[in-house]
């Protein structure tokens, strides 16, 4: 999903302790020289004191009271502070080390976590959250979403649109909140599904997986169109990169008027960036990744959704997944433009990977002929990897040849034309990084109507728009493609992604014998009465899940050399492409691109109807 950028803030300026010691030795080595050759010297705007004429002893016992002072100083100065934050600045001078700082690139911590899902219908998808601290904490169930960046709730001041519907289980206290002065509003869905949310923007510690990072940015949403609400999510949690984060827009924007720079978008992310990549960010984790793995819980129910941290899933080698490179975006293809301090990097937007090829059933479909907008050349085939959206969607000319080959019946003006037999398995298959990626087919057919398991409709594929300018994906791989595998998105670098790559692992869940599977449930189904099995997976209790909180630092108490993501997984990729540099610029006016919410779910009985 895109979101048009909006507005901003940052953090106090911290002096590095090690910065310190630096402009102390500078200092110290030239105090002799300026002494012994000046004299008579004004010493702090003192009364002149004639040090040629000062015996050495009394010179050099005031050059070590002098010593002591300024490093009694520079300590001082250089240890990290509580601040009551609304919106200020980071300015570490590290960021523009670069290359320089790769000697300690690797190291990692020893923080992980796992968490379970919730899943209604297989189209939301919940993790479990806590906000505030001991006195003030909530437990919140909200959708995990990779396809945007961005952290919301709903308030107790949400009363209308969605809200007024919503089934007001997780509300937030409004009067309960840390909020920062700036409003936010987020906008999800493509030209024909737009959604929106907006509020103030608060701060508080969060919680996920057993790892908490004080002082996180979230929307505190008074307003929203979003359906989800009203099915029992109490928000949305983006799981995305910090150059598409509304918020942390908002944050620069605020602090620094629309003058604001890359420079300034970047360096603030370690303080006002999403909540996962500012985890990353402090070097706590064993890995700076997470991965998520999807449950089935309607047509045929198996599978364990779960969102790991800082690890691969218990049991899973890193050997075994295909791991490819995230796209990064240059400035003419709408992307980010390069900070001053790293004046040849080039960066993510979102999780977005090459495409190889589409095939339906071994045979390959063309690829899409549909023009780009915006006056970019889209010659690469490229996809979205989002939880967010419970469908797939690609460009119109291919799903209607896909859509067409499944069902002869298949019409493009009517979605739900797509007819065919619920036991009738196709193999819809993306190939990745030199392998194949099959859709189970279990994950295709929606039955027609209620107590019909029979006939029934492939539509969990539909159309969405055409690339464009910082956008330039033809697929958004939704709920089915991660329900049929197991993906690990990692990080890397985010200030410096040529030094470590952000990249995505594939692991297929599929069993060998799915069409079988298919073909069982159908049956089992019709004996039922024509109803296939429908099993919701409520949001997993924090306290059954992590009994025990892991706080990890927040930028304040940083290195330079721990903000890179380290332990790099064998065979992966570890170039990156390299662009120019212009400055940011405001893109809140952009259009909504491939929202969370493209289609969701209107279930009466066994019929599902998404649009």
């Amino acid at each position: 999903m895109r979101l048009g950028r909006a507005s901003i803030r940052g953090t106090a300026k911290r002096h590095l302790l090690h910065f310190h010691f630096s402009l102390v030795s500078l200092s110290l080595s030239f105090f002799p020289v300026v002494v012994w050759t000046f004299s008579p010297l004004s010493f702090f705007h003192c009364p002149v004191l004639v040090f040629s004429s000062v015996p050495r002893a009394l010179f050099f016992t005031m050059f070590t009271l002098f010593l002591a002072f300024f490093l009694f100083v520079s300590v001082t100065l250089a240890l990290p502070t509580p601040t009551s934050r609304r919106f200020s600045a980071r300015n570490d001078d590290e960021l523009s080390q670069g290359a320089n700082i790769t000697g300690t690139i690797g190291e990692q911590g020893t923080v992980e976590g796992t968490t379970g899902l919730g899943d209604i219908s297989d189209l939301l998808y919940t993790v479990p959250i806590q906000l505030g601290n001991t006195s003030t904490l909530v437990d919140l169930g909200v959708i995990i979403d990779t396809g945007s960046s961005d952290l919301w709730v709903i308030t107790s001041d949400c009363v209308a649109n969605a809200c007024a519907n919503s089934q007001k289980t997780a509300h937030v206290p409004a009067g309960s909140l840390t909020k920062t002065g700036a409003n936010v509003t987020m906008r999800y869905g493509d030209s024909t599904t737009g959604t929106f949310a907006s509020g103030p923007v608060a701060m508080d510690t969060v919680s996920i997986a057993g790892v908490a990072i004080e002082n996180q940015l979230f929307g505190a949403i008074n307003e929203t169109t979003s359906p989800i609400v009203q099915l029992g999510a109490a928000g949305i949690l983006g799981l995305g990169f910090p150059t598409e984060s509304q918020i942390l827009s908002t944050a620069v924007i605020n602090q620094f008027g629309k003058t604001g720079t890359t420079d300034h978008l970047v360096a603030s992310s370690f303080d006002d960036g999403p909540l996962l990549a500012r985890i990353a960010q402090t070097g706590a984790l064993e890995m700076p990744m997470f991965t998520v793995s999807l449950q089935r819980s309607t047509i045929d129910v198996s599978g364990t959704g779960a969102l790991t941290l800082g690890k691969l899933p218990d049991g899973i080698d890193n050997s075994s997944l295909t791991w490819v490179p995230v796209r990064l975006y240059s400035p003419a293809e709408g992307g980010i433009s390069a900070p001053t301090f790293a004046p040849d990097e080039v960066y993510p937007l979102r999780w977005e990977i090459d495409l190889e090829g589409v095939f339906l059933d071994g045979v390959e479909i063309a690829p899409s002929t549909v023009p780009t907008s915006g006056g970019v050349n889209a010659t690469r085939m490229s996809a979205l990897i989002d939880t967010g959206n419970s469908i797939l969607r690609g460009p119109s000319d291919v799903v209607s040849n896909i859509l067409g080959a499944i069902s002869p019946s298949y019409t493009p003006d009517d979605p739900n034309s797509a007819i065919s037999a619920c036991a009738k398995a196709h193999n819809l298959a993306f190939k990745i990084g030199g392998q194949m990626f099959p859709i189970d087919p279990r994950d295709l057919p929606s039955p027609v109507s209620t107590n019909d398991a029979s006939t029934c409709m492939i539509n969990k594929i539909a159309a969405t728009d055409a690339p464009g300018p910082g956008a330039l994906f033809r697929w958004n791989l939704g709920d089915p493609f991660i329900k049929s595998n197991l993906v690990a998105f990692h990080f890397g670098n985010l200030t410096h992604p040529s030094q470590d790559p952000p990249r995505i692992g594939f692991l297929s869940q599929v069993p060998t014998d799915a069409a079988n599977l298919l073909a069982q449930a159908a049956q089992d189904a019709v004996k039922d009465g024509g109803k296939f099995e429908s099993v919701p997976v409520v949001t997993p209790d924090t306290e059954d899940l992590e009994p025990k909180v892991t706080v990890v630092a927040a930028s304040a108490s940083l290195q330079a050399a721990e903000l890179t993501a380290t332990r790099t997984p064998a065979a992966t990729p570890s170039s990156a492409v390299l662009s120019d540099n212009k400055q940011h610029s405001d893109k809140s006016n952009a259009a909504p691109r491939m929202g969370i919410w493209d289609s969701w779910l209107i279930a009466v009985g066994g019929s599902f109807d998404l649009h």
